[in-house]
């Protein structure tokens, strides 16, 4: 069975102009420049900042869209290391870091009307 399947795309541009990336923009990138419009970066690539130890009753939350997240751990403050690349996974209970100790948890994202796939979205379509 066919099912339809909402993209989000631009308007394309007018005949015998170039079109800009709002025009011709469809997916994720429609989705991060719209994003970026809104003042928002959706894929959140600023660094973590990490002002106390995560603790397994109280662990730095990684948020993911993703099952998986590769996090790069420095440290805690007033301790610093050469980056230990974790892999945090929504499977687990916890990942911590092997070097300071640092516990880390996976959490979903809130819903964006922006980001394809999302529930707001109507959820992923697999074919």
């Amino acid at each position: 069975g066919n099912h339809d399947v909402k993209v989000k795309q631009g308007p394309g541009a007018a005949p015998g102009a170039t079109p800009t990336d709002l025009n011709q923009s469809t997916g994720l990138e429609r989705a991060e420049i719209l994003g970026k419009m809104d003042g928002k970066d959706i894929f959140d690539l600023a660094p973590l900042e990490v002002h106390v130890r995560g603790t397994k009753t109280n662990p730095t939350i990684i948020r993911s869209r993703d099952p998986i997240r590769y996090v790069g751990c420095s440290g805690v403050p007033g301790e610093h290391h050469e980056v230990q690349w974790l892999l945090i996974d929504q499977s687990h209970e916890f990942d911590r870091c092997d070097q300071c100790g640092n516990v880390y948890k996976w959490s979903a994202y809130e819903p964006d009307e922006n980001f394809p796939g999302s529930p707001a979205q109507g959820g992923l379509h697999h074919h």
